[in-house]
């Protein structure tokens, strides 16, 4: 009986236990863990938007307090100069070419490079012996043609004196006056070429017609000349290095405002620290084209007391047509800037001088000032008429965005 009241009991338990255990009752356990996800990546969500959302807001709140960092320089007096730019060669003022009148061969040479030398000094010396063998010859000619002149003159005053006398006839006095006019004519002939064999003979040395230094020499001892067609160039012969000049080969663009007088600079490679002075001293009218380009020779007179500058040396001149001393001035970015960084192209194409201003920095905030220009040199642009105050800084350039807090521009 015992067992018997036992047994349903026993089955219940292990009935409970078998419901516990069902595979039905798991669905339900996995809706209540998606909930539990939900819930906390919602919170998980908002508190993602609310630190984002901070973070934004600090980083708008440092923006606005942002300021421009403005580029300015002071407005000052200065010097403005308006140049032309130009290549050149360092020459001497004057350079003589000596050369040859005659042919032969040099037998003698007296000046080098950079001989110092006068006037009627001997360079070289050609073989003299075939001129003066022709100067020998022309005057034994001379010499007889004398004597014949000396005889026949004889012959006619005493023919002259005969036919005074009826002696001869007259004919005979007159044939004779001529044959002395042909005979003078004959020595006159005579002396002539005595003189050119002279000078051919003196034309065996080479001469210097000038003081100065000679630059150049192309020939030697022992090398035949030949001046049959044309002169041949021996020598160059600067007249005087103290004073030299640079030829420049100047655009036709800068023409209009190049004069004589104009003050110049230049540099040479030699020195390239240093610069030397000139004056224009003569624009030439006569065009260089090279390759459809035209130039100008701009001669530059300069002071080579020194002799630092040597003949053939190139120059970068500089000439100044126009300058400006103490004039205020102001940078040209300046004129170029506008407020937010545009430019005056930018913002409507280059004003002209009537409406021209530049921007002031007054009390933090940029001020307009309407200017009229004058002379510009690329670099800085004089102000002619401009409302300025001591210690004024123009603006050049920005950095930055506006931001609340700053204080906008004034015109």
């Amino acid at each position: 009986m015992s067992l018997s009241s036992d047994a349903p009991q026993d089955a219940a338990k292990v009935e409970g236990r078998g419901k516990v255990l069902k595979f039905p009752a798991t669905p339900a356990t996995t809706r209540r863990s998606w909930s539990g996800v939900k819930k906390y990546g919602l919170a998980a969500a908002a508190v993602a938007v609310l630190v984002v959302g901070g973070i934004l807001l600090g980083l708008w709140g440092l923006g606005g307090r942002s300021t421009i960092q403005y580029t300015t320089v002071p407005v000052a007096h200065g010097t403005i100069s308006r140049t032309a730019t130009a290549t050149g060669t360092v020459n001497p003022v004057l350079t003589i070419i000596v050369g040859s009148y005659d042919s032969g061969v040099i037998q003698n040479i007296y000046c080098d490079y950079n001989t110092r030398v006068r006037a009627g000094q001997v360079c070289a010396k050609i073989d003299p012996r075939p001129y003066q063998a022709t100067l020998d010859q022309d005057s034994a000619q001379l010499l007889r043609d004398q004597a014949i002149l000396g005889e026949a003159r004889t012959d006619l005053a005493r023919y002259q004196k005969l036919a005074e006398q009826n002696s001869i006839a007259r004919q005979q006095a007159e044939d004779q006056a001529y044959i002395v006019n042909q005979d003078e004519g004959t020595v006159k002939l005579d002396q002539a070429l005595v003189e050119s064999a002279k000078l051919n003979l003196g034309y065996t040395d080479i001469i210097s017609p000038v003081d100065g230094t000679v630059v150049s020499r192309a020939v030697t001892g022992g090398q035949t000349v030949a001046s049959s067609f044309q002169t041949p160039t021996l020598f160059l012969i600067a007249t005087d290095l103290k004073q030299m000049e640079v030829d420049t080969n100047t655009s036709e663009g800068d023409m209009g405002g190049i004069k004589v007088g104009d003050k110049t600079t230049f540099t040479v490679d030699a020195y390239p620290k240093r610069v030397f002075q000139g004056t224009v001293t003569q624009v030439r009218v006569s065009p260089n084209t090279v390759q459809n380009v035209v130039t100008y020779d701009v001669v530059v007179g300069v002071d080579n007391s020194d002799l630092a500058l040597m003949p053939g040396m190139t120059a970068s001149t500089q000439i100044v047509i126009d300058q400006r001393n103490d004039v205020l001035r102001v940078p040209d970015q300046a004129l170029r800037y506008t407020p937010g960084g545009l430019s005056a192209v930018a913002s409507g194409g280059t004003p002209t001088s009537e409406q021209q201003r530049v921007w002031v920095l007054r009390a933090g905030a940029p001020v307009a000032v309407p200017v009229v220009t004058g002379l510009d040199d690329g670099n800085f642009t004089e102000i002619s008429q401009g409302d300025f105050h001591p210690g004024d800084q123009v603006i050049t350039a920005e950095s930055g965005s506006s931001q609340s807090g700053v204080p906008p521009p004034r015109f």
